[in-house]
Parts: structure tokens; sequence; C-alpha cells
């Protein structure tokens, strides 16, 4: 599998999550060798528009639309998963997603932001993402901002900071986390596994 390195996330860190977890791993910024890759994993870290445009520049934003059309299993990671959306609302300028999941990502309603630390998710019945995780586990956020609607048959975690918001979604081959998997210990690791499993 590749992860897409196009300037913004935490790729070492996914990188040794991922082999720790049983994938063969190869970080590239080249969109042909990363479209040739059984699956797909696109991190993200910082602002919506600077990834938005980081994804542009490095054609990251047709590879991620070509794998998809073909099938091929797809992972985002925070950011890298804000992404897949239709767009998102930062400080009251909206940036348009990628637009492969329904729904705008904007500030969390919680008087304290970022959301920092550990809290549970509520899995959907179904989820390849969670087989065999305890709905105690608990996932580790770092983020002011995060959908809150879906695609209509899209498998939907939520979790619960300020109000209710999109922890996760998988909708066919798209699977996205809002939190970091690659920093959740035993449950990120056992998530990661399961991701692998689907390629």
């Amino acid at each position: 599998m590749a992860i897409f390195d196009y300037g913004f996330g935490n790729i070492r860190s996914a990188q040794r999550a991922l082999e720790r977890a049983g994938a063969a791993v190869t970080v590239t910024s080249d969109p042909v060798i990363a479209a040739r890759s059984a699956g797909l994993v696109v991190p993200g870290v910082g602002a919506f528009a600077a990834c938005m445009r980081g994804l542009h520049e490095s054609g990251g934003a047709d590879l991620i639309a070509q794998c998809y059309a073909n099938g091929r299993p797809i992972l985002g990671i925070c950011v890298g998963a804000q992404v897949m959306f239709d767009g998102g609302d930062e400080h009251g300028q909206r940036t348009a997603g990628l637009g492969l999941i329904a729904g705008e990502v904007t500030s969390l309603e919680a008087k304290i932001l970022p959301h920092m630390g550990w809290n549970t998710v509520r899995a959907p019945s179904g989820s390849a993402l969670y087989k065999g995780i305890d709905p105690d586990e608990r996932f580790y956020f770092v983020h002011s901002f995060a959908a809150r609607r879906a695609t209509e048959g899209a498998l939907v975690a939520t979790c619960h900071y300020g109000g209710d918001f999109i922890a996760s979604a998988e909708y066919g081959s798209l699977s996205v986390v809002q939190f970091h998997p690659e920093k959740s210990a035993d449950a990120g690791a056992a998530l990661l596994a399961n991701w692998i499993g689907t390629i």
C-alpha cells in the first residue's frame, strides 16, 4: 500500500503504525506510483484549505479520484479525512473538498478547542473498521473541525465533544477517520489491521 506524501501529515508515524499492523508500506509523493498500490492512505494535518491546495498542486486530488473510481481502498486520516467531504468552512471561508462524501466540515460546538485527547466512538453495526474492537476503547483526537453528516448509506461512527460529530465513515472503498489511529495505541492498531484486511 502507499501513503501519499503531499506535504501535510504525520507520514512517518502512519508508516510505522501500518507496518506494525502488518502492511508493506511505500511512502511516495509520486501519484503514478501511488496509483499502482493496492491501498492508498491520505494523512493530513493543519488547515483544510492548505491541505486541499497541497492535494491539487501535487496531483493528489486526481490520484484520489482515480483510486476511488477504480474501487481501490482509501483511508483518510484527520484532515485527510475531512477533505473527502464536499467542503470545509474555517473562520468564515469555505473551501471545496473532493466531494466523495456528502457533508460540510465546520467548527466543533465546544467551549474549549481543539478537542485534544482520548475519546470513545459509537461505531455502527456491520462496520469493517471496528470489527472486534471493544466499544469502550478510546481513540486519540486532535482537531477543531469535523463533519456532522455524511452520504446516505455510509456507515458512520460518531463521537461527542460539545455535540455529536462524525468520528469515521465507511462508504464503498473509502474509509475516513477523524482521529489518529497511529496515535491510538492498541485500539488504533486493531483498526488499522481491520482496514488492511479489506485490501
